[in-house]
């Protein structure tokens, strides 16, 4: 499949819809993630044209790792949750709804159950994703 320069993830990336960023390099930006399952849900991004894994190309897929691991050190720091859960889909079937390839971290807190996704929730306040943002970013 072709990928389509119209989705969610290309339009904040070239500045059209707002987002919570966190950081951003010339490889990639992470942003809280509009429809957060928990507190700190966070998505990390590359800025090359790809789906999924699938049709990533490995330089690309490294980078992007790199970020995401990295994110995700600054999201344990920053939120000190129980755990962390970092994800990545590939196609609807699996749970993909953007089609541009992005890794989930989430921040997992005992006791405290995940909300649904983006479909069934509303989005979150940007000035409380701000400020989550601003959190975790100190702590990298």
């Amino acid at each position: 499949m072709n990928y389509d320069d119209n989705n969610i993830f290309a339009k904040i990336l070239r500045g059209e819809i707002p987002c919570a960023k966190i950081v951003e390099d010339a490889d990639t930006l992470s942003f809280m993630d509009a429809f957060p399952q928990s507190k700190g849900h966070c998505l990390v991004i590359p800025r090359a044209k790809a789906r999924n894994l699938l049709d990533c190309p490995p330089e690309v897929a490294a980078t992007l790792i790199k970020a995401t691991q990295r994110l995700a050190k600054a999201v344990d720091k920053a939120l000190k949750p129980d755990g962390l859960r970092v994800m990545q889909f590939n196609g609807a079937p699996s749970g993909q709804s953007v089609f541009h390839i992005h890794f989930h971290i989430m921040p997992i807190y005992e006791g405290v159950p995940l909300r649904g996704h983006a479909a069934q929730q509303n989005m979150a306040d940007m000035t409380e994703l701000k400020a989550l943002a601003d959190q975790i970013r100190a702590a990298l």
